[in-house]
C-alpha cells in the first residue's frame, strides 16, 4: 500500500499500459484518475478498478490541446484537490521515415508526445510545490535513446520526452519533485499488435529477437513505473530506465 490515500493521474491510463499503470497504483491504495481521449475505455478501466476494491474514476479529455491539458489539472484540483503523482504516459506512434510522414503526423506527434507533457506539468507544478514535493513518470521509449528505423517522428519525440525529464528533474528536485521516466521496448500492448499485424510478423517472431525470449507484458511495465513513483525511489531524479529484456534496437 506504497500509495494510501495518494493520488495519482495516469494519461493514456486506458490503453495497454496506462490501464496497467492504472491498476497497479489502485492496488497499492492510490486513488487513480484515468484519464484518456477515448471516455468509454476510460470508464471501463476505471469501473474494473473499483469492481475489484480499488479507488478510480474516469476523466475523458484531448491532450492534444492546451485546453485539454489544463481540464484535466483543473478538474482534479477541484474534485480531489491534490496531485500527487502525475504519469505523463499517453502516446501515439505514426510509423514512416519522413519523406512517408505528413505534416499533421509529425504535428499531432509532438502535441500529444511533448506538448501535453509541456502543459500538464505546468499545470500541475505549482500544486505540487505547494504541497512540498511529489513525483512525475514519463512513459519515454528504448527508440527515444536508440533509434529504430522509419520512425522518425516517434524516436525523436521520445527523445524529447527523455530530455524534458531530465531538464524538469534538474530544476525543480530542490522542490522535492522527482522527475524520471521508463523507456520500454518492445510490450505487448494492442499498439503493438497493430503493428505487427500490418509487417505480416507475429508476436512469436519479436519474441525470438528478445534474448529474454519474450517480449515484455504491460504490468511490468506498471511495476516499474510504481518503484519510480515510490518513496523506496527517493533518491532517484532524472533516470532514465530501459524496460527491455535486453533487447538491442533492430
Amino acid at each position: 500500500m506504497r500509495f494510501k490515500n495518494k493520488v495519482v493521474v495516469v494519461t493514456g491510463g486506458a490503453g495497454g499500459i496506462g490501464s496497467a499503470i492504472s491498476a497497479r497504483f489502485a492496488s497499492e491504495g492510490a486513488h487513480v484518475i484515468v484519464t484518456d481521449m477515448d471516455g468509454k475505455r476510460a470508464d471501463a478501466t476505471a469501473g474494473e478498478i473499483v469492481a475489484k476494491g480499488g479507488k478510480a474514476r474516469a476523466f475523458a479529455s484531448d491532450i492534444s490541446t492546451p485546453s485539454g491539458c489544463l481540464a484535466i489539472v483543473d478538474n482534479i484540483m477541484a474534485a480531489e484537490e491534490r496531485i500527487d503523482v502525475l504519469c505523463n504516459n499517453a502516446g501515439i506512434n505514426r510509423r514512416g521515415s519522413l519523406l512517408s510522414l505528413t505534416p499533421d503526423d509529425w504535428r499531432l506527434s509532438f502535441a500529444v508526445n511533448v506538448d501535453a507533457m509541456f502543459h500538464l506539468c505546468q499545470a500541475a507544478l505549482p500544486h505540487m510545490i505547494e504541497a512540498g514535493g511529489g513525483a512525475i513518470v514519463n512513459t519515454a521509449s528504448q527508440w527515444g535513446l536508440h533509434p529504430a528505423p522509419d520512425h522518425i517522428a516517434y524516436n525523436v519525440t521520445k527523445a524529447a520526452v527523455a530530455s524534458f525529464t531530465q531538464n524538469l528533474a534538474r530544476d525543480y528536485a530542490p522542490y522535492k519533485i522527482r522527475v524520471n521516466a521508463v523507456c520500454p521496448g518492445e510490450i505487448h500492448t494492442p499498439m503493438l499488435e497493430a503493428g505487427v499485424k500490418r509487417s505480416g510478423r507475429t508476436i512469436a517472431d519479436l519474441d525470438k529477437l528478445v534474448p529474454f525470449g519474450r517480449i515484455g507484458q504491460p504490468e511490468e511495465v506498471a511495476a516499474v513505473v510504481a518503484f519510480l513513483a515510490s518513496d523506496e525511489a527517493a533518491f532517484m531524479c532524472g533516470s532514465l530506465v530501459e524496460i527491455t529484456g535486453a533487447q538491442a534496437v533492430a
